[in-house]
Formats: structure tokens, sequence, C-alpha cells
């Protein structure tokens, strides 16, 4: 009988989580291992049309993160898995209990994708500590602790008091053959035609913590150099805002907002420079993902995985977090001296959603 393993997850459906989880199915597929993707009421991941036959879905009794804990107690008693993944840290939390309190002998792998330094930064202190200090309680009884990046590796370590034997740091499973064919598509929009200016490109969630406010903000300072356009992918609760500082720096004519986007990679490929203006990553799969399309990347030097990607492109690929003006230079240092595409995929090897999943599966079901 094949190992089963228990993968859970609550995402918004639409974020660089829910990209990790449709390419590492598909490789997980190829394992041997049964899967059960336990999934919750209101939340992604959005699972794909056709999932391998070794995937089964679960469906928790269950609406919200904070009630997981009650539901995964009669799944383990039943289903019995060999391993359990979760991600995010209600559910590593939620996971680590339930196996203490039904002695199921499974493995517990949990993830945590944000660096604790920053997040614990935006936080009141007696709320950071609560956090960390739940986190010290519980993640060293993991069996494995799985980082996107060494920045994020090292906080669990140092905050979270993991045991450095069972931290694994893997890179997100990003580069595969979808999404280059993905980038091959054509992006229904006119500024992407041939012969128009060249378009810097951003894309995630708008909300605070990926600052556009500061990109546009560098956009402006760009623009009275070059002629060129920016697009903003992605949806959130600061449009008006940013659309309002758009006008208000007379670039709105130059700045679309189109939405959230499905395929994210035909204009990656397109664009002349992707641009992350991040406070804090825990590894940004969106700039690998424009790497992968062949397209230079300029960010913040944000924590915590930005510039482990990026060390190889120097310091012209990175600016301080906030600091438009430098932000800006980096910009058009890039448009005036792009790096080649062949020179971009040699930054993301260790992305290959192939040597991902290895590696998870090394991390979850053990050597």
């Amino acid at each position: 009988m094949p190992e089963r393993v228990a993968l859970l997850f609550a995402t918004s459906g639409h974020s660089g989580v829910d990209r990790v989880i449709h390419n590492l199915l598909p490789e997980f597929a190829h394992s041997g291992a049964a899967f059960d993707l336990l999934v919750i009421g209101g939340h992604g991941p959005s699972i794909p049309e056709a999932l391998p036959c070794s995937i089964r879905i679960v469906r928790l009794p269950v609406r919200t993160k904070k009630l997981v804990f009650p539901a995964l107690i009669p799944y383990l008693l039943r289903h019995r898995p060999t391993a359990l993944l979760t991600a995010n840290h209600q559910l590593n939390r939620a996971a680590l209990l339930a196996r203490r309190l039904t002695g199921i002998p499974a493995r517990v792998a949990i993830r945590m994708g944000m660096s604790l330094t920053a997040m614990g930064a935006e936080m009141r202190p007696a709320q950071r500590e609560r956090l960390f200090r739940s986190m010290r309680h519980w993640y060293p009884t993991a069996d494995a602790v799985i980082a996107p990046s060494q920045g994020v590796g090292e906080d669990l370590v140092q905050i979270a008091t993991v045991r450095r034997e069972r931290l694994h740091v893997i890179r997100n499973p990003l580069v595969n053959a979808q999404l280059h064919r993905m980038a091959a598509d054509t992006p229904d929009h006119p500024w992407f035609a041939a012969g128009q200016p060249p378009i810097i490109l951003g894309a995630g969630s708008l909300e605070p913590r990926k600052d556009f406010a500061t990109l546009i903000r560098a956009f402006a300072c760009v623009r009275e150099e070059i002629d060129c356009k920016l697009v903003i992918l992605g949806e959130g609760g600061e449009r008006g805002r940013l659309s309002s500082l758009a006008v208000e720096l007379g670039v709105a004519d130059a700045l679309d907002m189109p939405g959230f986007a499905a395929n994210p990679y035909q204009y990656m490929r397109r664009a002349a420079v992707f641009a992350l203006s991040s406070r804090r990553e825990g590894a940004s799969a969106v700039i690998v993902e424009a790497l992968a399309c062949g397209t230079p990347v300029v960010s913040t030097d944000c924590p915590s995985g930005p510039a482990e990607v990026l060390q190889p492109m120097g310091a012209r690929a990175l600016a301080a977090v906030g600091d438009h003006e430098a932000l800006a230079r980096q910009l058009l240092n890039m448009l005036k001296d792009p790096l080649s595409p062949q020179t971009l995929s040699g930054l993301i090897t260790e992305h290959e959603a192939s040597a991902s999943a290895r590696a998870y599966l090394n991390a979850i079901i053990g050597p």
C-alpha cells in the first residue's frame, strides 16, 4: 500500500502559494505516494481541472482556519496519513496539536513563507510576542520545517528555535513547461503591441505590503527621462489610493491596472523590465517567473528572498525599501542596458518544479 500524504493549505486562490501548489501537485503524482488535498470552504487553493489520479480531494467541514483543528482530528483518526504538510501558522499549529492529541505517528512538515523579522516589525509588540511564543512552543516539534529562502530559514532558527537539522530551505517550484507555454501567448492589451514604448511591469495584490506607491513614484521619475508605460497586474484595497497618486504625479495616462491576470507570464515576457517594490517577501515568486520569461528584474532589497535570487546581477538589480529615487535609478539603468535572457535564466535553476518537488518529498516523507 503506498504512503498517504495529506496536504493542508488555506490560500486566497491567486497567491504565490497557490502557484507553488499548482506546480507541486503534478510533480508529486510521479512519486508513487498517494495524496489527500485537504480543502477548507471559502479558501483556496483553486484546484486544477484535471488532478492526477493519485491525488484526491478531501473537504474538511469548516470555512475558517480557526476551526481546522477539530476537523483534523477525525480525518487523522480515519485516514491515518503517513505525513502531513501544512503552510500557514494557524494550520501549522493545528496540525502539530492534532497529531499530539490523536497519537497518530504521522510526520508533520510545516512551511513558513514569510520573514518573521519583517512580519514582526509590522505588528504591535504584544501581538508579535504572542505569535513568536506560539512558534517557539510548537515549531521545534515538527519533523521538518520548510522555508523558501535562507533569510526565512534563519529567522525560523533564531526566532522560532527550529533545529537546524530539521530545517529545509527549498526554492519555490515555479519554472516548468506550462510557464513557458503560457508565456508564448500574446496579451490582449494595446500597450504590448509591437512598436509601443517599453513597459515596466509590476504584479501582486494591491496592498500596503507590496508598496506599489513607491513604484508609481519611481515610474514618474523614469518618465522624465524615458517615454515608457507602467502596468500593474493584481487587485486589492489600495486601487483607489494608487489611482489618485498617479493623477497627482501626472502619470495616470501612462499607468494601467487591469486587475488579476490568470496568465501573467505573457505580460512578463513582453515587458522591458519587471519591478518589485515590496516592503517584505518570503521568496518572491514573481521575480523568478519574470526571470524565467527572460525579463530583467529590479527589486527592493526587502527581507528576505529577492537579494538571494538577484545577487548574481550585482547592485544594479536592488534598491532600498521605500526609496523611489533609488528604484527609479535602477529601473533607468536596466532599461538602458538590459541583461540577456540567457544570463537571466541561469539565475533560476533551483526553482525548476521537478527539483523543488523532490526536495519537498524528501522533507515531508523523510529520506
